[in-house]
């Protein structure tokens, strides 16, 4: 019999017999092994467990506790969702079902049937009577005929519409009990695997995501292979419930969203304000130090910027429509990025070698269209802010000039607590490069580049082909927050094609036109996804730098107003800002709404405070620390600051 190369992760070989599957290379290995793997990525490509290998190949074998596997897990239960659902509902169509980072979903057409939240038990019940029959998923290549007589049979539209676009000979179905779908896969073994389930929610999602479309029902749902995962995964759901930004936001009066305004379009508050305000000046002075001179654009440009950048090809239908003038012709587009108006600034004069890195800073508004069914709070607007610079330099700075932006990405995440982060690099995907612009050679040079600064700099990294900008490859700093989410956060681009497009120069010391690189960074990302993603980090409980009211003033009765005055007067002269509370309300009320608020400090004032001259200090979740003279306070409340900022 024919055998064949293993090639393991570690780099190990091991010799098969042809036509063996990845449960079989695991089985060789161990048997604990074998009963955890449920895929096997094949030559970097994730492949049914049980599917042949006929040639020499590259194998990972993957379990529950890697992403590629939770993914293949989650598919497989969105196919046995569909299973559960058709048995229960005949007729009904299905769209596309696939895994998301944290479980899956299905999009269904129920006709003329009503479905809401009230039926999920009843599919759920369903799905772990099917599981327990430890049915396998099949996977079956077919031609493209084959496909359109069985979903025309079925009077299945939106699966004939998908199929009308794949190419004959890359067709599979998959089939899985009385449950047979259109689909690439990969998928788990079997039902069994699947041990605890949960359908968490019911939405609205038009066919193929456009408005055009019919609407069809969404149904999310999540499953774990032990009963004690699902557990802990719905404990952290009902922590993400409390930590939700719009209800604290709401509770702590930073932001607001109008009708009348526009979906998409947050209103900032006094508070919020202050708090955004606060979060720009810290990374303005960081940027002054760093080198970075500020610039101002506006928020429009016209259409023909946008032509030259390549963002209207790429992005066109995401954004705004165009505002037409009474000059005929002319065209405008709110802006929706800030780096063509960047690149013209950097063209605005001749440039020389000397001058570079040029460093331009811009928190800066940009506007894309975002359809109303994908809105979301602060983390998915119309209209939001970016902490956006454009280093431009040679091409011998570009490493060094990526590396100090790393290095100004880690100061943000430690002065404001997100500890727990990888950096992701993003590449082209090799095998579409036609979503891409630009030369292979520069493409291979800036992904180079990446990497080797990432090394120098010693971070953890994981790497995503197909991940890349349209005009360069990234790194994307992927933070997990106090609960265990991930959330990307910060980004760093290197870009030699924007450069071309826009046929920037400087004069280098041959006395010859060069062209620069440009590097794109966003430490935030955006100002309001950033807000949104720190207000549940920190449940509402900001560093006390950022805090919108840092102290509150409560004295016990009337009789110690004047003296609570003179308190709240002495400690704005230090910077410390807060609330005066002399409502007519017991003492104890006020002590609670101030918890309420998360204010970090209550200095509560009364008779023994007065003659004393001191102020009875409570901290924010932590109780009572004691009596103490203003100055004993205010250094008390400065180290605190400095500890968190330094």
């Amino acid at each position: 019999m024919k055998q064949i190369n293993i090639t393991l992760p570690d780099g190990s070989v091991k010799q098969m017999p042809a036509g063996s599957t990845g449960y079989d290379i695991a089985r060789s290995i161990s048997e604990g092994l074998a009963r955890k793997v449920i895929a096997a990525k094949v030559n970097g490509e994730v492949w049914d467990l049980m599917r042949p290998i006929g040639e020499d190949a590259t194998v990972q074998l993957l379990t529950w506790d890697d992403p590629e596997g939770k993914a293949t897990f989650w598919h497989s239960s969105a196919h046995l969702m569909a299973e559960a659902l058709e048995a229960l509902y005949p007729g009904i169509k299905f769209g596309i079902g696939p895994p998301i980072d944290q479980g899956f979903y299905y999009d269904i057409d129920f006709g003329d049937r009503e479905f809401d939240g009230h039926e999920l038990a009843k599919v759920e019940k369903k799905m772990q009577e099917l599981a327990q029959r430890k049915d396998p998923y099949i996977r079956k290549e077919v031609s493209k005929q084959e496909a359109l007589d069985y979903f025309s049979k079925k009077g299945d539209e939106y699966k004939l519409e998908l199929i009308e676009e794949l190419p004959d000979g890359e067709i599979t179905f998959y089939e899985v009990g009385d449950f047979v779908d259109l689909c690439r896969g990969p998928h788990i073994p079997n039902t069994g695997l699947i041990k605890a389930v949960k359908l968490l929610n019911v939405a609205g999602a038009y066919w193929r995501g456009s408005e055009r479309n019919k609407m069809l029902t969404r149904i999310y749902g999540i499953t774990f292979p032990k009963q004690k995962e699902l557990k802990e995964f719905l404990e952290r759901l009902e922590e993400a419930k409390k930590r939700d930004h719009r209800k604290l936001g709401k509770e702590l009066e930073l932001f607001t969203f109008s009708e009348k305004v526009g979906m998409g379009l947050p209103l900032w508050l006094p508070k919020g304000a202050m708090l955004r305000e606060r979060l720009e000046n810290f990374l303005k002075k960081a940027q002054v130090k760093a080198g970075y001179e500020p610039v101002i654009t506006p928020h429009i440009g016209s259409k023909e910027l946008y032509v030259t950048s390549g963002h209207y090809e790429k992005y066109g239908e995401d954004s705004f429509r165009p505002i037409t003038t009474p000059h005929e012709g002319e065209e405008f587009m709110l802006k929706p990025m800030n780096c063509p108006h960047h690149c013209e600034i950097y063209k605005s004069r001749p440039r020389s070698y000397k001058e570079l890195p040029l460093r331009l800073a811009e928190f800066g508004t940009v506007y894309r269209y975002e359809q109303h069914g994908e809105l979301h709070g602060l983390t998915r607007v119309r209209g939001f802010t970016q902490d956006d610079a454009h280093i431009f330099c040679r091409p011998d700075q570009v490493k060094d000039e990526f590396i100090k932006v790393i290095d100004l990405v880690l100061y943000v995440f430690n002065a404001l607590g997100f500890n727990d982060y990888e950096a992701q690099i993003s590449l082209r995907d090799p095998n579409d490069k036609d979503k891409y612009i630009g030369d292979d050679a520069l493409w291979e040079k800036a992904e180079r580049e990446i990497q080797e600064a990432a090394e120098e700099r010693g971070l953890q990294t994981v790497t995503e082909l197909g991940e890349a900008a349209f005009y360069g490859p990234k790194l994307d700093f992927m933070v997990r927050d106090a609960i265990g989410r991930k959330w990307q956060l910060g980004t760093i681009q290197v870009d030699y094609n924007l450069p071309e497009r826009f046929e920037l120069e400087y004069v280098g010391a041959d006395n010859q036109k060069h062209r620069p690189v440009m590097i794109h960074r966003a430490p935030f990302g955006s100002m309001e996804r950033f807000v949104a993603v720190l207000t549940e980090h920190c449940a509402g409980n900001f560093p006390l730098w950022l805090a919108p009211d840092q102290i509150a003033v409560l004295p016990i009765s009337e009789k110690y107003e004047d003296y609570a005055n003179r308190v709240f007067s002495e400690l704005k002269t230090h910077d410390i800002r807060g609330i005066l509370d002399n409502r007519d309300e017991k003492i104890g009320r006020k002590i609670r709404d101030a918890e309420v608020k998360k204010i970090p400090f209550m200095l509560i004032v009364g008779e023994k405070e007065q003659a004393a001259g001191k102020v009875a200090v409570r901290r924010h979740g932590k109780g009572d620390l004691g009596a103490m003279t203003l100055d004993e306070f205010v250094k008390l409340f400065n180290n605190e600051i400095a500890a968190a900022t330094e």
